[in-house]
């Protein structure tokens, strides 16, 4: 029985190149900023004061540079779709490359979730009067027919751009990055010239505790990057390349965040900000004298950061979801290329399916799935961080286009921060799980295990077995060197 795919060398093609350096940049960067810019920087400066929530960004930026560096050089080793995936089946085998891409997907599917229930935000900034048609209450949110209707009728359209393929999606990418970054810079520049400091008072807020409880939330921020290894195979740049361009992206999202933190502390007090309904759109609006029309100019860049980051998700959380399948830990329909247009397009549908239904929980939903979807990403990082350390150990003569320099250190520091950032998501901690954020979290591990399980049983009624799956993948060739060695190692010294 043929052996599934996993070789970083392997030639075969699935998919057409068709990302230049432009594009991987402009679905990176355009992910990471996406939406949180203009609807959570309030909460941030709420929660942590001005530099308290700076502060939190660059804890963690220096965790996502470190993480940078090591994706930079595993994608450059294996630039094959699933990136994640990919790393840590070659390190760890496939318990490991479960767990590691299961909590990815639900940090993409929780973006693309997310941008879901933010997209009617605008409309409702925009038109006071949009919200029609009342369904019930969630969590002291009223739920209406219309909310719901803007936030699943873009989906479907987004799945429908998806579906056609990546080469498509990239072109909305480009233009969507171009207005964010216009609006941004322009509110930037004006805090500067128009803002004053003492607006940036209290510079802390709850010491220690208010920076933790923005750091947690600050992962999720910062995802994006990682989209770029899920489209490797899409991507027609020189592999030593993409590293960098990884690396850029992290340092321009970081600066963006901390950036657009210092206009809108600059332009509004506390006061102003805890009455404030869209603190970044009501702090342009008060730079340029009240004026509503300045503040509807950053709704449409939130808008379309909202857009950018959303598509960005459809083809990382599609990809993460077609690499699972094509190794049958999850049903191997996700695996499916459309027979015209090339592209994973059970895979892109089932986040689609997702999207649809995240506004029917309205506008709470957006705190929980920026938590639950940072949790996620930080475990995959964990995981690809051990990764790293055990390829660079196991694999020493693995090509690397990209080479990190002083690998011990950059992995150790990588598994120290996210496995530090993750203990911060325990219930009960200042930073931890709410309520309903352990149920969805908890859910989701639990629908993870009924897969892996369900799947190994399926195996077993075909007569497969790990030999036959994986024999010829890399972690089970090396796993047979090591048990080999040691019984030679056990016999000689049985003999002696």
């Amino acid at each position: 029985m043929e052996n599934i795919r996993h070789h970083a060398n392997v030639k075969e093609e699935r998919f057409e190149k068709v990302l230049k350096e432009k594009d991987i940049f402009a679905i990176a960067f355009g992910a990471m900023i996406g939406w949180g810019w203009v609807v959570l920087v309030g909460i941030w400066v709420n929660k942590a004061g001005s530099l308290g929530a700076m502060a939190a960004f660059v804890i963690a930026a220096v965790m996502i540079i470190f993480e940078g560096l090591i994706y930079a050089e595993l994608t450059s080793a294996m630039p094959l779709t699933g990136g994640e995936q990919q790393f840590s089946m070659r390190a760890m085998g496939k318990t490991g490359s479960f767990i590691c891409t299961w909590g990815l997907i639900l940090s993409y599917i929780g973006v693309a979730a997310f941008e879901a229930c933010a997209l009617p935000s605008v409309l409702q900034y925009i038109f006071p009067g949009f919200l029609k048609g009342y369904m019930y209450t969630i969590a002291g949110f009223k739920v209406y027919a219309s909310w719901v209707a803007v936030g699943s009728i873009s989906a479907l359209i987004l799945t429908f751009i998806n579906i056609r393929g990546v080469k498509t999606a990239a072109a909305l990418q480009n233009a969507l990055t171009y207005i964010i970054a216009i609006i941004g810079v322009a509110l930037i520049a004006l805090s500067a010239v128009k803002g004053h400091p003492h607006n940036m008072h209290p510079f802390f807020e709850d010491g220690y505790k208010g920076v933790l409880s923005i750091a947690v939330m600050t992962p999720f921020m910062f995802l994006g990057f990682d989209v770029i290894p899920q489209a490797a195979e899409e991507i027609k740049v020189p592999l030593n390349r993409i590293g960098r361009v990884i690396i850029f992206s992290i340092i321009m999202a970081a600066i963006w965040y901390i950036a657009i933190i210092f206009a809108v502390s600059m332009a509004m007090n506390a006061s102003e900000m805890k009455s404030a309904e869209l603190v970044t759109a009501d702090a342009m609006k008060k730079l340029l004298d009240n004026k509503q029309a300045a503040a509807n100019v950053v709704i449409i860049g939130g808008a379309a950061g909202i857009l950018s980051s959303w598509n960005s998700f459809f083809i990382g959380g599609s990809r993460a979801i077609f690499a699972l399948s094509e190794i049958r830990l999850i049903p191997e329909s996700f695996s499916k290329l459309h027979p015209k247009f090339n592209t994973p397009y059970i895979s892109v549908i089932f986040v689609g399916v997702c999207s649809v239904i995240a506004p029917f929980f309205g506008e709470e939903m957006l705190t929980w799935l920026t938590n639950v979807g940072s949790f996620g990403a930080v475990l995959a990082y964990l995981f690809v961080a051990i990764s790293f350390i055990l390829l660079r150990k196991n694999e020493p003569e693995l090509e690397r286009p990209y080479k990190v320099k002083y690998p011990k250190l950059v992995g150790t520091m990588a598994v120290i921060l996210t496995g530090g950032m993750l203990t911060l998501y325990i219930p009960g901690l200042p930073s931890g799980f709410t309520k309903e954020e352990f149920i969805i979290a908890g859910g989701w591990i639990i629908l993870g295990v009924v897969c892996y399980y369900t799947s190994l049983a399926g195996w077993k009624k075909k007569g497969y077995s790990d030999e036959v799956l994986f024999g010829n993948t890399p972690y089970y060739i090396n796993k047979r060197k090591r048990e080999n060695q040691k019984s030679s190692l056990d016999a000689e010294k049985a003999f002696k």
